[in-house]
């Protein structure tokens, strides 16, 4: 685990922007916003269910920031199973950070379902309620000034690359139905290199690294990191 105190790494104005320290609805406080980026496969998902859990379901959202896709239903399937997912102007991030802002203030929110097989947004909608807690996910979490401004912690969960192929070649091939080959093209020529030009620098953004290999002891290094940023919430 590396950790490092706001702005060591790269400095941002601290406190954010005014709209997300705004006033939130009259008797409820401003949750602890945490953000989680990482790799793909990296551990980032099983880390963010696990500090759930830990904080208590009722007490703790999740956005994901892979709902937030671009719907890609005007386009033909191939041109839709060629699209690059990986790169930031795949997810509607206008759409995402206006959602942040909603629970940040005390409202809750429809986020988008996004159909990874038809590569289309579905006509169902999850409810996202306010809660004490709310955690970001994704890859790209951390990309967006926006999206920090908002966070108390940012968190980036790391892996070596073979285990972050691995994870995503199970998902992809139990749970999506892709083909094996199909999924190793993709690592190759978008995953890992977007990887590379955008997730990858977004670690310097962190307050705590944790290591992904061990989903389990990140996720309790996590943890405690909210309670020794947040003791009074925890």
């Amino acid at each position: 685990m590396e950790v490092w105190a706001r702005g060591a790494a790269k400095s941002e104005p601290d406190g954010g922007s005014a709209t997300w320290r705004g006033e939130c609805s009259r008797g409820m406080e401003r949750p602890i916003v945490i953000g989680i980026g990482g790799p793909s496969g990296g551990g980032k998902t099983t880390v963010a269910g696990a500090l759930r859990r830990r904080l208590g379901v009722e007490r703790c959202a999740i956005v994901r920031v892979d709902d937030y896709y671009r719907d890609l239903a005007h386009l033909p399937i191939e041109q839709r199973a060629a699209w690059n997912f990986d790169a930031p102007d795949a997810i509607e991030h206008e759409l995402l950070v206006a959602d942040m802002e909603a629970l940040v203030m005390g409202r809750s929110i429809r986020s988008p379902v996004y159909s990874f097989v038809t590569h289309t947004r579905t006509d169902e909608t999850r409810a996202v309620a306010w809660a004490p807690f709310i955690v970001i996910e994704g890859t790209l979490a951390l990309h967006w000034r926006e999206l920090r401004e908002a966070m108390d912690v940012r968190a980036y969960v790391d892996a070596d690359e073979q285990v972050c192929f691995g994870r995503r070649m199970r998902r992809d091939t139990e749970e999506r139905g892709r083909d094996p080959h199909g999924v190793r093209r993709q690592w190759q020529e978008t995953v890992w290199p977007m990887h590379v030009l955008y997730v990858l620098p977004s670690r310097a953004y962190a307050d705590i690294v944790l290591d992904g290999s061990d989903a389990a002891a990140a996720s309790e290094e996590l943890y405690r990191y909210v309670q020794a940023t947040a003791p009074d919430r925890t």
